[in-house]
């Protein structure tokens, strides 16, 4: 027989939310300790140093039967969560594609979740749909894109470029797949798309999504400088319209994630005009630098894609998540995705815009408010001369490397990501380089001062710098060199010994 649990209720287990007086004194400290949180981050070690399963442990099995005082909560915070915690923030994170957020967005995340608001349909909150129309606006003209561009705010790069896709899918002539999906009579072909070797990998996994599956993505070849080669393309489209293949779109990068190489965009929007595919470039990273006048040759060609995603919260200083997809035609991802049941039907609906219709998603964040704050309080200029720092700083390191006898550059720079590797004289064989320069790497990240990662270029172990936070300035860019020459030099040292 079971027995009625009693419970016992205790003063923050009362009915209804936390007090506004309670609300306001743990607001007030929340927003203390973030201050000197971001304040003194260099004191932490920028790469966790906990083993997998640390934090697991440290936490209970089961939830608490009791209301906890927020005093624990945050003691528990700073005792089991922050050692756990890789710091975006810092000014030596020099890793992936850094996402620094800044004050002005810490505070709109804040205050998008005290409004809690859903912006599903324009009637369920005609403000968080008004100022993202606005918002994106401003974005599209900072990017100096023309006004033909209409934007959507999604949480990532990888969801902006699927959508993208699955618009390019919709828009296949002869078919209706929407209606009859890609296995109905008359459908069963093979579908396929191009893109980079160097594109993201979310690309593939678009396709994987899709339904197209791997071999529904075709990767083209690149040139010396990581760029895709556009006769290649030309001759895959061929090749693959003689085998039953049917091409519907071309996905090029502006800013690849290895190398932040840029591809001919002009050029491979002239074959996707002749061959009516659809152009998608995916600039998530390195697409913000258009702010910068003397950076707006980047987009030559992309006037003529069919959509873009740009991510603000990769190099603009905006918390994740954030991404903008801006699409020449609107009404065909609208055809892809609208599907209006009549609880969600409303009058007025042709007067407005309800962004459900244009993503897989219902629900909606208000991240729009984030990107406005930014915006509004740094300013076109003030995001610029920050981008631009971030453009010389990394010049600063590569001019490093450059010059130093015992490193080699095995990338262009466009913008401030520095491919390199250690060649000190006497190492010739590649697999011992590339066993030098993993070890490397892990003890420059061991020092908790910078954080770094790798990629593979030719087959060849290759380490990345990145500078895009928000916080990196001159020194920490003198320290990483400092750092990294040392750590070299005790490799070489401990080999000869």
């Amino acid at each position: 027989m079971m027995v009625e649990k009693k419970y016992t209720y205790t003063a923050n287990n009362k009915i209804g939310d936390m007090s506004a007086e309670e609300f306001r004194n743990y607001g007030h400290q929340m927003i203390d300790w973030i201050a000197d949180y971001l304040s003194n981050i260099e004191k932490y070690p920028v790469l966790s140093q906990v083993n997998p399963g640390d934090i697991k442990r440290s936490l209970p099995s089961a939830p608490p039967i009791q209301g906890e005082s927020m005093e624990n909560i945050f003691k528990d915070v700073e005792a089991k969560i922050l050692p756990g915690i890789t710091h975006w923030n810092h000014p030596g994170f020099m890793a992936y594609f850094n996402s620094t957020s800044s004050g002005p967005g810490i505070l709109a995340e804040l205050l998008s979740a005290a409004f809690n608001a859903n912006g599903m349909l324009w009637r369920t909150s005609p403000a968080l749909t008004e100022l993202e129309e606005v918002t994106l606006n401003w974005f599209r003209k900072m990017l100096g894109l023309k006004d033909d561009f209409w934007g959507i705010i999604y949480d990532t790069a990888s969801v902006s470029t699927m959508h993208a896709i699955a618009a390019a899918r919709e828009q296949i002539e002869g078919v209706e797949i929407r209606r009859n999906g890609l296995t109905a009579k008359g459908n069963i072909r093979g579908f396929r798309f191009y893109a980079s070797e160097q594109a993201h990998s979310s690309i593939d996994k678009a396709s994987i999504t899709l339904g197209f599956g791997i071999e529904g993505l075709r990767k083209i070849p690149v040139d010396k400088e990581f760029r895709m080669i556009p006769s290649e393309l030309k001759s895959a489209i061929e090749e693959d319209r003689k085998n039953g293949w049917t091409p519907f779109c071309v996905v090029a990068t502006v800013g690849t994630t290895s190398t932040t190489s840029i591809d001919p965009v002009d050029k491979i929007a002239d074959i996707c005009e002749k061959e009516k595919l659809w152009l998608h470039v995916d600039s998530a990273h390195a697409g913000v630098t258009a702010i910068i006048p003397e950076m707006r040759y980047i987009f030559n060609g992309v006037e003529r894609a069919d959509s873009l995603v740009v991510n603000p919260h990769k190099w603009m200083f905006t918390p994740v998540d954030l991404s903008v997809l801006l699409t020449r035609k609107k009404n065909i991802l609208k055809r892809a995705f609208s599907l209006v049941p009549e609880y969600l039907k409303s009058s007025g609906d042709a007067e407005v815009e309800n962004y459900m219709d244009y993503g897989i998603q219902l629900g909606r964040r208000f991240r729009a408010l984030k990107l406005w704050f930014i915006i509004r309080y740094f300013g076109t200029e003030g995001i610029a001369n920050r981008l631009k720092e971030h453009l010389r700083l990394g010049k600063i390191f590569s001019d490093w490397i450059i010059n130093n006898p015992n490193f080699e550059l095995m990338a262009p720079v466009p913008f401030s990501t520095t491919c390199f590797r250690a060649y000190p004289k006497g190492i010739i064989d590649e697999t011992n380089l590339d066993v030098l320069n993993e070890a490397l790497l892990n003890n420059v990240n061991s020092t908790g001062k910078i954080f770094l990662t790798h990629t593979k270029l030719n087959g060849k172990y290759v380490i990345r710098l990145v500078i895009s936070g928000l916080r990196t300035e001159g020194r920490h860019i003198t320290l990483a060199e400092q750092i990294i020459q040392t750590k070299l030099d005790e490799l070489i040292a401990k080999g000869s010994n």
